[in-house]
């Protein structure tokens, strides 16, 4: 029987976190597509494989969150199945990134024919259905795209489609009224448990299942730090900077999920009862953004520790922290005052700007500096996100609608 933790849900399975190892491996090729040629054009296609890698394994998560348990051995051998063309595919993001994406499609769609068999087996009910007939277009969708141009059209459609599928099934509920929804309509139907029981999003085992990739990406940037600092002599200062700002950034960037976040989310998905279009907005969207930022910082810092570091490193490190600040709304405090809406403009925008110190500074000295930076942001943070989940109370609408007069967030990027 699958084990319950003392919050009432599930815990994620041990055979979760060894598919988990897989996707890691993956993004991490991704980062090296980065460092490899760090341009802008290069990190907007390593997003777009970030995406598609990103929504494959949230296919995996919330197939396990609605029905697997490690004590059925059916459930376990999809998971480990999956891992196969999941990690033939973690092997091919330079080929894609040369144009060359045959072996990764063809990887994605053996994946989808996964997931597609898993939600059929042993007795698939009408939502199961659905949601493997959508994954059975996908794998078409991708194996053609393994021999036509422009593949990351066909990508694309193959995603939105999916997501349409999986998490999007119960939001029928309202139409046919002849009128648009206002926006507190369509919150308190976020907040409204789905009609069909086995819709249901297990908050307790999501917010977990969430956490520890985000502590897994988070690794990518330990690693990325220790590697490069190994090959720097011990007397060298710019050994120190570099070893110091990159795991001082590492912790707050993790204070900052951890201690402010992420307690929000849960809870927010546990009022709705699970609802799967709330899950998609606050964990499958919402955290696509930061999970990526976590990618481009640790690609940043890789770079800013080369000995001729490349004019990109710096911005490619401001920018992540940056979205990673603006993904997981950090500075949404409710307030009715105009000048906290600038306060908040103008903190993304000095983030961002904090690359031109590579003018005056050497770039180990310039990701020490952002690292101090990302700390204060994470004491403001821990500020604002309290007086937040206070506030937050038994009823989730009235605070989003606080927080949504004070031009703070919405359900679709978090809370």
């Amino acid at each position: 029987m699958t084990e319950v933790d003392e919050r009432g849900g599930k815990r994620v399975g041990w055979v979760e976190l060894y598919f988990d190892l897989v996707f890691v491996f993956a993004v991490g090729q991704v980062a090296h597509g980065i460092v490899a040629d760090p341009h802008w054009a290069r990190a907007a296609a390593a997003l777009g494989l970030f995406a598609t890698l990103w929504w494959t394994w949230i296919g995996f998560a919330v197939m396990y969150n609605r029905r697997g348990d490690d004590s059925r051995v059916a459930d376990r051998l999809f998971v480990l199945a999956g891992t196969i063309p999941c990690g033939i595919a973690a092997t091919q993001p330079h080929h894609v990134f040369e144009g060359h994406p045959e072996v990764f499609a063809v990887a994605m769609a053996a994946v989808r024919l996964i997931l597609a068999a898993a939600h059929r087996w042993p007795r698939g009910g009408g939502d199961q259905r659905r949601i493997s007939w959508g994954y059975a277009v996908s794998a078409v969708l991708f194996g053609v795209s393994a021999v036509l141009p422009h593949f990351g059209l066909l990508w694309a459609f193959a995603l939105v489609q999916e997501a349409g599928f999986l998490l999007l099934g119960d939001r029928d509920r309202d139409r046919g009224r002849g009128e648009r929804p206002t926006r507190e309509a369509r919150w308190r139907t976020m907040f409204t448990p789905p009609r069909d029981p086995n819709l249901a999003v297990d908050s307790a085992h999501l917010a977990e299942r969430f956490g520890l990739f985000m502590i897994l990406l988070l690794g990518e940037l330990v690693i990325t730090v220790g590697t490069a600092a190994l090959e720097r002599p011990a007397d060298d200062l710019g050994y120190w900077l570099a070893l110091a700002g990159g795991l001082v950034l590492a912790g707050a960037l993790w204070w900052v999920y951890f201690s402010s976040a992420v307690e929000i989310y849960e809870r927010l998905l546990g009022f709705s009862g699970g609802n799967p279009a709330l899950a998609y907005s606050l964990y499958a969207g919402g955290h696509l953004m930061p999970a990526f930022a976590l990618l481009l910082m640790a690609a940043g810092v890789n770079l800013s520790l080369h000995e001729s570091p490349p004019p990109a490193a710096a911005w490619f490190t401001t920018a992540g922290l940056t979205m990673y600040l603006a993904g997981t709304r950090v500075f949404a405090a409710g307030s009715h005052h105009w000048y906290v809406a600038v306060a908040r403009v103008a903190a993304l925008a000095a983030t961002v700007n904090l690359a031109f110190l590579d003018r005056v500074l050497p770039a180990p000295a310039v990701v020490l500096v952002i690292a101090v930076w990302a700390v204060a942001t994470a004491v403001v943070t821990a500020v604002i996100r309290h007086r937040s989940f206070t506030r937050l109370g038994d009823d989730p609408v009235a605070f989003l609608r606080q927080v949504s007069e004070g031009r703070g967030t919405e359900p679709e990027g978090g809370a």
